[in-house]
């Protein structure tokens, strides 16, 4: 197929986007694909091949049968780059609107979470009635975090209250949606998933960030975290990780991608953290990393997601809005 990559975007995430979306082309040739780059300006402008590209309702884009999105954070992984391809109406790879703006938004993700008894840490929305004193019970150390953001950027991890003013404003200098959580204890754990309504989840794998918490530096600077595959966590942990994975994918209503990532406490408790749909994916990225563990190669796995989005576009244009 030919296929329109999107890549950079008007986020902070840019470069990193920029160097998944290398990546998913070399994969897609690799694959037998025919690959259209584009890419998007931090002021929001498109080209391909240096020349602006024209957004034309129901003529796709660029001649190509699918898009492939490689853009992460605002503007790219929280639902408005969906809605405009849902306009455009061509197939694109990944969620649609809806689960890609809940999955986008901690707050609004938590408490559906919540609402199914999925185990996740406790947390708080900054400025809701009695924020501070629920911020009090929430223990040490605490979270402050962008609701809507991602790679770890604008979140600062306190140990006292008195800084609790200080990471709030650093969070709200990024999104004016502020979350604050407590912390867990147990091992990071982190499974991909792939598919749509029937999805399949990797082994899981434990990240061992070589920082004192897993910051953007660790996830994107040379040797800032090693992944341990499979986890070193139980048969009976690790099936639940999978479980899990699966019932938030489906409850957030994702299809095509997601990497889900949980905390597993040393009582065996397992905590769901948050799932991004669409996570860091170049081929060292702890998304292919794992699915490659599992046999699956990255040339395949881009493929696959070609497929996906083909597949969900013609379910969804069988039924008449």
């Amino acid at each position: 197929m030919r296929v329109a990559v999107l890549s950079g975007g008007r986020s902070s995430e840019h470069e990193v986007s920029l160097g998944s979306g290398a990546a998913v082309m070399k994969g897609l040739e690799e694959a037998g694909h025919e690959v259209v780059e584009v890419r998007i300006a931090r002021d929001g402008s498109w080209s391909a091949d240096g020349a602006a590209v024209e957004l034309v309702p129901g003529g796709g884009l660029l001649g190509a049968a699918v898009v492939f999105p490689v853009l992460h954070g605002p503007f790219g992984e929280d639902g408005s780059m969906q809605g405009l391809l849902e306009m455009l109406d061509v197939p694109y790879v990944g969620s649609d609107v809806l689960a890609s703006a809940t999955c986008m938004d901690k707050l609004t993700l938590k408490r559906l979470l919540a609402g199914q008894g999925i185990p996740q840490v406790d947390f708080v929305e900054v400025g809701e009635a009695g924020w501070r004193e629920r911020c009090a019970e929430l223990g040490s150390p605490l979270w402050v975090k962008p609701s809507r953001m991602g790679s770890s950027v604008g979140i600062t991890r306190i140990e006292d209250l008195a800084a609790l003013d200080s990471a709030v404003e650093t969070a709200l200098r990024h999104d004016p949606r502020v979350i604050v959580e407590a912390s867990a204890h147990g091992r990071e754990i982190e499974c991909s998933v792939l598919g749509n309504e029937d999805p399949r989840t990797s082994m899981p794998g434990e990240i061992l960030a070589h920082a004192q918490w897993y910051d953007y530096e660790a996830k994107y600077a040379a040797g800032g975290m090693d992944l341990a595959v499979p986890a070193p966590i139980s048969e009976m942990e690790t099936a639940r990780v999978r479980e899990l994975a699966a019932e938030v994918f489906r409850l957030a209503g994702c299809s095509g991608l997601a990497r889900c990532d949980f905390f597993v406490e040393p009582d065996g408790t397992v905590l769901v953290n948050e799932i991004n749909t669409m996570p860091g994916f170049t081929e060292t990225s702890v998304y292919a990393k794992l699915l490659e563990a599992d046999g699956l190669s990255y040339p395949d796995l881009c493929d696959r997601l070609v497929a996906l989005a083909v597949e969900r576009y013609d379910r969804v244009r069988a039924h008449e809005f």
